[in-house]
């Protein structure tokens, strides 16, 4: 039995979420602070590497069409590539700063694929209505990481970063397979299941 799509979307929440957190209380602390037990640097891109990885099987058991799989294969292709040009940073592997610019794109790629991989309104039901939001908030974000490139140290923009991630998170609970988006739900997406 296959489990619902909303399942999946709630199982990567909770990987965005401790994302989130994880990036939130490295800003609370500071980059010293935080740096001062070794294992802490690698957590946040090593969750970022894993859930490009958890993306392909997302990918190959979970879509129903060409533009899901090839907007889920975008998505692991750019978390993964993202989280190991920071892997090679904090690592000490990677030393040219341009490498900085690898998740802000793979942010963007992941926002302009959640945008168009939904080709339902805004209003069609609430999983439409949570893509298109999710696919600008991610594109938002990426305006956030490429600014964070050039000031690494800045907590504003490592805040920044960390509540889009939660905010992307609390979005992706909100997920479900056919519901109605305020009030409204599409007489074409049928009869919600729940």
């Amino acid at each position: 039995m296959e489990p619902h799509s909303e399942m999946v979307h709630w199982l990567f929440a909770g990987g965005f979420l401790l994302l989130g957190l994880i990036l939130l209380s490295e800003a609370i602390v500071g980059e010293k602070v935080w740096a001062m037990r070794r294992w802490r640097v690698y957590l946040w891109p090593s969750i970022v590497f894993g859930l490009g990885l958890l993306m392909w099987p997302v990918m190959t058991f979970f879509t129903n069409s060409a533009i899901h799989m090839v907007a889920h294969g975008a998505w692991a292709q750019a978390l993964m590539i993202g989280g190991a040009a920071e892997l090679g940073l904090v690592h000490g592997k990677l030393h040219d700063p341009r490498w900085r610019l690898a998740l802000p794109i793979g942010i963007f790629v992941s926002g302009i694929a959640f945008l168009v991989h939904e080709q339902n309104p805004w209003f069609f039901a609430r999983s439409a209505f949570l893509h298109h939001l999710i696919g600008w908030t991610l594109v938002g974000s990426s305006g956030i990481l490429f600014a964070r490139a050039f000031r690494p140290r800045s907590a504003a923009f490592q805040s920044a970063f960390a509540f889009a991630v939660v905010a992307v998170a609390v979005m992706l609970f909100c997920d479900r397979d056919l519901a109605p988006i305020f009030g409204h739900l599409s007489p074409l997406a049928g009869v919600p299941h729940r």
